[in-house]
C-alpha cells in the first residue's frame, strides 16, 4: 500500500499545476468581475436611480453572458481531450466551427436584449427605473457579438493550457472601461452625459477592443502558428456544431439555472423599489467578484480533468479533482471571512445613501454565507464537464436552484414579508443543495471509472 507521503507528492504537484494554470484566469476573471464593480460604483456615484437601473439592466445582460459562457464552455474540455488523446491537429477545424456557433448565438441574444427593453413594465420593474435601464440595455446590446467571439477565442486558448491572454485582456479592458464609462456617464471630456446608457455603450466598446485584440494575438503569436487557426475559410458544418451543442447546451442550461436564480432574484427585488434594488446590486456585485476566483479554478480543473481523461489516466483525473477542491476551499473561506468582517466598509465604497447602505450591509452577510457552497458546486460541475458528463448535472442544478432556492426565497421574501433578505436566504439554500448533489454525482462517476479500470 502506498504511503501517505507517496500519495501527497503527486497531489501537491497537481495543485501547483492547477494553480499555475488558474492564476492568470483568476486575474482575468476578477478583472471581468471588476467591470460590474466599476459600473456599479460609477452608477452609485451618479444617483440611486442609476444604480438601480444598472442592477436591472445587468440582470438581463447576465442572461446573455450566461448563455454564451454556458454553451461555449463545451470548448475547453473538447480541446483538452483532443490534445490528451494526441489529436491536436483537429483543433483548428473545431475552433472555426466554434466561431460560427458563437456568431449564431450572438444574433439570437441581440434580438433577446432588444426585445427585453420593452418588457420592463410587464416584469413589474418600478416605473422610475425603466428609462435608465432601457438606455443601459440599448447601449450594451452592441457588445454581444464581440463577447461571443472573445469567449470562443479565450476558451480555445484555455483548452490548450494557455491562460495568460485572459489575464492581460481582462485587465486591459478594465483600464479602458473606467475612464470611458466615467466620461459617458457624467459627460466629461466634451462627451454628452448619458447616465446608465453611457455605461452600456462604454462596455460595448471595451468588449470589441478585447475581441479584436484577441483575434490579432491568435493570428500573430508563435505559440499558435503551427495550428494556422485562421489559415483557411470553413463554412458552417452541422456535425461539429451539433457535437458542440450536444455538450454545451446542457452546460448552458446548468449555468442558466444558477444564473437565472440570481437574475430572477434581482428582477423580483427590483419590484420593491430603488433602495432594495440598489442594495441588492452592491451585494450581488461583490458575490460575482469573489465568484470569479472560483470560476477560474473551475475552468482550470475542467482542462486538467479533460486532459487526464483524454489520456485514459484515472488516477490523474482524481488528483485533478482533489487539487481543485483544495484550492477552492481555501480561496472561498478567505473570501467569506473578508466579506463578513468588512461588510460595512465594502458597502460604503458603493454609496453614500444611508438607507441603501444599511440594507446592503445586511445582504453582504448572505454573500459571505454562500461562498463555500458556491465554490464547491462550481468545481464539482467543472470536473463533471471535464468528463463530458453534463446532462444529469443539468437536472441536479435545476432542482437545486429552482426546486429549492427560488421557492424558498420567494416564500420568505414575499410570503413572509422579509423582502430582499428573504430572497437572499433562498440563494444560500439553492447553492448549498447544488454543492451537495453535484459532489455526490462526481463521487459516483469516479467510482464507476475506477471500477471499469480494474
Amino acid at each position: 500500500m502506498p504511503s501517505s507521503h507517496s500519495r501527497f507528492v503527486p497531489l501537491a504537484r497537481e495543485i501547483r499545476s492547477t494553480f499555475k494554470l488558474a492564476l492568470p484566469l483568476i486575474f482575468g476573471h476578477v478583472a471581468t468581475g471588476m467591470i460590474g464593480f466599476v459600473d456599479s460604483v460609477l452608477a452609485g456615484r451618479h444617483s440611486a436611480n442609476t444604480l438601480a437601473a444598472v442592477a436591472v439592466g445587468t440582470a438581463l445582460w447576465s442572461v446573455v453572458t450566461i448563455v454564451l459562457v454556458g454553451v461555449l464552455l463545451a470548448v475547453p474540455p473538447s480541446v483538452s481531450q483532443l490534445v490528451g488523446a494526441g489529436r491536436k491537429a483537429e483543433v483548428p477545424a473545431l475552433f472555426r466551427q466554434t466561431l460560427w456557433l458563437a456568431l449564431g448565438l450572438a444574433a439570437v441574444l441581440m434580438a433577446f436584449l432588444h426585445g427585453a427593453t420593452g418588457w420592463l413594465g410587464a416584469m413589474g420593474i418600478a416605473p422610475e427605473i425603466q428609462p435608465s435601464a432601457r438606455g443601459f440595455l440599448m447601449g450594451i446590446l452592441w457588445g454581444v457579438p464581440a463577447l461571443a467571439l472573445y469567449l470562443a477565442m479565450r476558451y480555445l486558448s484555455e483548452g490548450l493550457h494557455w491562460t495568460l491572454p485572459t489575464m492581460v485582456l481582462g485587465l486591459s479592458g478594465l483600464m479602458l472601461l473606467l475612464p470611458l464609462g466615467y466620461a459617458l456617464m457624467f459627460g466629461s471630456f466634451g462627451l454628452p452625459e448619458l447616465g446608465a446608457a453611457g455605461l452600456g455603450y462604454a462596455t460595448a466598446v471595451m468588449l470589441w477592443c478585447q475581441a479584436l485584440a484577441f483575434g490579432l494575438y491568435l493570428s500573430r503569436s508563435r505559440r499558435f502558428a503551427e495550428l494556422r487557426l485562421f489559415g483557411q475559410w470553413d463554412w458552417p458544418r452541422w456535425q461539429p456544431i451539433r457535437e458542440l451543442l450536444s455538450l454545451g447546451l446542457p452546460i448552458g442550461v446548468t449555468v442558466a439555472m444558477e444564473g437565472g436564480l440570481f437574475i430572477a432574484t434581482a428582477l423580483l427585488i427590483g419590484r420593491l423599489g430603488e433602495v432594495p434594488a440598489a442594495a441588492h446590486q452592491i451585494a450581488i456585485n461583490i458575490g460575482t467578484l469573489t465568484f470569479m476566483a472560483a470560476l477560474a479554478l473551475a475552468e482550470a480543473t475542467t482542462v486538467r480533468v479533460g486532459h487526464a481523461a483524454g489520456a485514459g489516466d484515472t488516477s490523474g483525473v482524481r488528483r485533478a479533482i482533489r487539487a481543485g477542491y483544495v484550492i477552492v476551499i481555501l480561496t472561498q473561506c478567505a473570501a467569506a471571512a473578508g466579506i463578513a468582517l468588512f461588510n460595512d466598509a465594502i458597502a460604503a465604497i458603493y454609496t453614500r445613501d444611508a438607507t441603501v447602505l444599511a440594507l446592503a450591509t445586511t445582504l453582504l452577510l448572505f454573500t459571505a454565507a454562500f461562498q463555500l457552497s458556491d465554490g464547491i458546486q462550481v468545481v464539482s460541475g467543472a470536473a463533471l464537464r471535464g468528463l463530458k458528463d453534463t446532462r444529469v448535472p443539468m437536472l441536479l442544478a435545476a432542482f437545486s436552484y429552482w426546486g429549492v432556492g427560488m421557492p424558498l426565497g420567494a416564500a420568505l421574501g414575499f410570503g413572509l414579508g422579509w423582502g430582499a433578505p428573504g430572497m437572499w436566504a433562498g440563494l444560500v439554500a439553492g447553492l448549498s443543495f447544488a454543492a451537495l448533489l453535484l459532489g455526490l454525482r462526481l463521487r459516483r462517476r469516479l467510482a464507476r471509472m475506477e471500477a471499469v479500470g480494474r
